[in-house]
């Protein structure tokens, strides 16, 4: 039985009758105590959730995350939203399990992205921050390859296969253009800043059958460290690198949050470490809105769910398909291409 429906399809009244991923499973009880299943499914377009009364307990041990269940059941609409109502449910075997239906991942080309990214670093001026981006994107190096593939987040922004990579190079392009627009800004620190902001994640974050967690290293000292980490260590095998230049990148990687109540041990107090944390935000929210508008079918504007992320209503439309699959490419990288590969 192959994937026919998939969640971003699905319209009040539909009958289901198809395969999906538990995103999660929790037991509850009504106010009679009787046990019931919170459950969540997804697949690559979306995610749906509802109650499940009969045979919770049994379900239960199922519904494991990760694991793949044929559900049978009915598209309800509760408090104005979609649910699922199960009438049943069945385990699949992983054998029988295609992952490409079931895993989110970004919407643009990660070969085209991955050459784009390469190109910024080919751009840079600074021969030790050129050293260093080198080693993390080189082709063939392991950090590279997990760069490419992992997620941004656990929720809410970029959380998908390729979010790092578009979430990263998305930055470095406004870093990019932003380092020319203000005076006295440090061009190879705010790109090597973009790219290297999350770099930790790559460790934080792991994704096994479709469903993203922390790494116990990932919480035990978050990606802000652990990236700091990662860029001395390397820092350290390049001859000469200059300890002020350490210390620069790494205040880049521990105050790119903005806040301390946020997750930054220091806030920004360079100019570079200020840019790169606006440029951070603007990106994620950015992120948050395009995702919305993907999901919308109608042109006209209207007005979203209550966003807690953004804290506010949108008043969106969606995205026209010219719209979202256009990538820009500014001028002054495209000549940058022509330079030497270091790769």
């Amino acid at each position: 039985m192959s994937k026919r429906m998939f969640i971003e399809e699905l319209q009040e009244g539909a009958r289901v009758d198809d395969r999906f991923l538990v995103k999660s499973a929790r037991l509850s009880e009504t106010r009679a105590g009787k046990p019931y299943l919170i459950l969540t499914v997804m697949d690559k377009s979306g995610e749906l959730g509802g109650p499940v009364w009969d045979n919770a307990e049994q379900l239960h041990d199922i519904c494991k995350p990760g694991n793949c269940v044929r559900v049978r059941g009915q598209v309800q609409s509760y408090r104005d939203k979609l649910q699922l109502k199960v009438d049943e449910i069945q385990p699949v075997p992983v054998s029988e399990v295609d992952l490409s239906d079931f895993l989110p991942s970004t919407p643009h080309d990660r070969i085209e992205m991955a050459a784009e990214l390469q190109a910024l670093v080919r751009s840079v001026n600074d021969p030790f921050i050129k050293k260093l981006l080198s080693h993390f994107f080189k082709k063939d190096q392991v950090t590279w390859t997990m760069f490419q593939e992992a997620p941004a987040a656990k929720g809410i922004h970029h959380a998908y296969v390729g979010g790092l990579l578009e979430h990263a190079l998305s930055m470095a392009k406004l870093a990019d253009m932003l380092s020319s627009h203000y005076p006295g800004v440090n061009r190879s620190l705010l790109i090597a800043g973009a790219l290297l902001h999350d770099l930790g994640k790559v460790n934080e974050l792991r994704m096994e059958n479709g469903i993203i967690d922390y790494t116990d290293s990932g919480r035990l000292k978050g990606h802000l460290v652990m990236g700091s980490e990662m860029v001395s260590n390397v820092a350290a095998g390049i001859r000469d690198f200059p300890e002020d230049l350490l210390e620069q990148l790494q205040h880049l990687i521990l105050s790119h949050h903005g806040k301390q109540e946020f997750g930054s041990p220091v806030v920004p107090m360079t100019v570079e470490a200020m840019l790169l944390n606006h440029i951070d935000e603007m990106d994620s929210k950015m992120n948050v809105v395009e995702q919305l508008r993907r999901k919308l079918n109608s042109t006209e504007l209207s007005w979203s769910d209550y966003q807690r992320s953004l804290e506010r209503y949108l008043y969106l439309n969606a995205l026209q398909k010219e719209e979202a699959l256009a990538v820009e490419q500014p001028a002054q990288l495209i000549a940058r291409q022509k330079q030497q590969s270091l790769f």
